[in-house]
């Protein structure tokens, strides 16, 4: 058991490593360091309070939800993951900067490997991965583990699917973040 830290999608934790959007004077703005200080705050309190072992943090410095992006987003991820190396916690989940949709997939520019490298820990990373590109990216060391987030709401039953070679349910966006416990 423990906690994900969600530092990514433009929540707040988000907000403040984004140089787009965080404009604050004080000591959590301007520079990246005094922009990843609350993140960072927020996983020393939690690490205190329950363990490094029981502490996760998902990030994406990659990611431009609302127009809430970073000049610098390499340089972000990598702030990021060598500053967590202080408290020794569970994993990082990163979001790998590329988009996979039924018809256009970009494979990213500017991999997450630099990020994983300096992160001591496990590195999770997602973005749209199917079966085959997530069994290629951690062959390829470029991950410890792929998340799948929208497959999993599809299929509850994903790893045996992807055990077995099954077909995949399609998700349904419509279905994401309503209260309708049928649909959703």
């Amino acid at each position: 058991m423990g906690v994900e830290i969600h530092g990514a999608h433009d929540y707040l934790i988000d907000q403040y490593l984004k140089d787009q959007v965080n404009d604050r004077t004080d000591q959590y703005g301007g520079s990246l360091e005094n922009r990843c200080r609350f993140a960072l705050e927020i996983v020393e309190a939690v690490v205190n309070e329950i363990g490094a072992d029981r502490v996760r943090i998902k990030l994406s410095p990659f990611t431009d939800y609302k127009d809430s992006g970073n000049s610098n987003p390499s340089a972000l991820g990598l702030y990021m993951a060598e500053s967590l190396n202080k408290y020794d916690i569970a994993y990082c989940h990163m979001v790998e900067p590329r988009m996979k949709t039924p018809l256009q997939k970009v494979e990213c520019l500017d991999s997450l490997v630099p990020r994983m490298k300096a992160f001591r820990g496990t590195f999770i990373v997602t973005g749209g991965y199917d079966r085959e590109d997530g069994n290629k990216v951690v062959d390829e060391g470029r991950a410890d583990l792929v998340a799948y987030g929208r497959m999993f709401i599809a299929n509850p039953n994903l790893p045996r699917r992807f055990e077995l070679d099954a077909p995949l349910n399609k998700y349904s966006r419509e279905a994401f973040y309503t209260s309708d416990s049928v649909v959703g």
